[in-house]
């Protein structure tokens, strides 16, 4: 690859499952990578796939205020930063009535709050500079939801949401934004990443069991291959018109599909008491 295709990556997540994944992919492919684990083990481990081309920085997305000067630091030791994923999360499984409000807040402020505070802190750079590209992995969660995960889809249909606004927002400035929403894919979503609220409620028995026993079986043999994903995530960075929104996975496709048509169904349905709360 030439220096002129190379592009510098900043990765959130990259020690495990879709963030190693892209990681390296992108620096397979000659481009160079920044990466944030969790501590120094992880950094260590990830350098060490290419030293010349991974670096690694020690950051916690819920650390808020340490996001601006790390990413300071990296325009400023390491160059422009040309593409953003914001790939950090993880999965929380649990009836609403169940779960504590305290582990909605965690869930919202590593999926949401910490991906846009990394958008924040790269946005003035690509803006001055009339280019970059921003890539928030969310979820099929984001578009379609299943008992058992209210806060997990919920924050990854807020993303889904900020991250078309925030396409309308700097399209003008040569910035491409994607959520991309995959299926289920071999990562540790559904195992050790997932935080689980414990049972309490037995009337919740029959619907929520057989849904978690399900997914825990399912863990590890799921049809999505994360270095296929990664293949796509280059060819979306490669891209010249890169989609708002972009579906991984034919189970992601046909679920969201039902979705879209469920819902036509439904606006149809009710179009007439939809349209009598007009004036005149």
């Amino acid at each position: 690859m030439s220096s002129k295709d190379s592009k510098f990556f900043l990765i959130t997540g990259v020690s495990s499952g879709f963030g190693r994944a892209f990681a390296e992919a992108a620096l397979a492919a000659g481009h160079r990578v920044v990466g944030t684990v969790r501590n120094a083990d992880g950094k260590a481990q990830f350098e060490a796939i290419a030293p010349d081309r991974a670096k690694a920085v020690l950051l916690d997305v819920t650390d808020f205020d340490a996001i601006e000067p790390i990413v300071t630091r990296i325009e400023a030791e390491m160059g422009p930063i040309d593409v953003l994923i914001n790939n950090a999360g993880y999965g929380h499984e649990g009836t609403l009535e169940e779960s504590p409000l305290d582990e909605m807040r965690r869930q919202f402020d590593v999926n949401v709050f910490g991906a846009v505070a990394m958008i924040k802190a790269v946005l003035p750079f690509m803006r001055r500079r009339r280019a970059g590209q921003i890539i928030n992995i969310t979820s099929m969660g984001g578009f379609i939801t299943m008992p058992g995960i209210p806060y997990y889809c919920g924050s990854k249909f807020a993303l889904e949401g900020i991250s078309e606004v925030l396409a309308k927002e700097v399209k003008d400035f040569g910035i491409h934004v994607t959520a991309v929403a995959p299926g289920s894919f071999r990562t540790d979503w559904a195992g050790r990443s997932m935080v689980r609220s414990g049972r309490s409620i037995a009337d919740y028995d029959e619907l929520f069991d057989p849904i978690r026993k399900a997914r825990e079986e399912k863990s590890g043999n799921q049809a999505g291959d994360p270095q296929k994903a990664a293949a796509a995530i280059l060819a979306l960075v490669a891209s010249e018109n890169p989609p708002v929104h972009l579906l991984l996975g034919t189970d992601a496709l046909n679920l969201a599909r039902g979705k879209i048509a469920a819902l036509s169904e439904e606006i149809a349905a009710w179009e007439d008491l939809t349209r009598s709360t007009d004036f005149g």
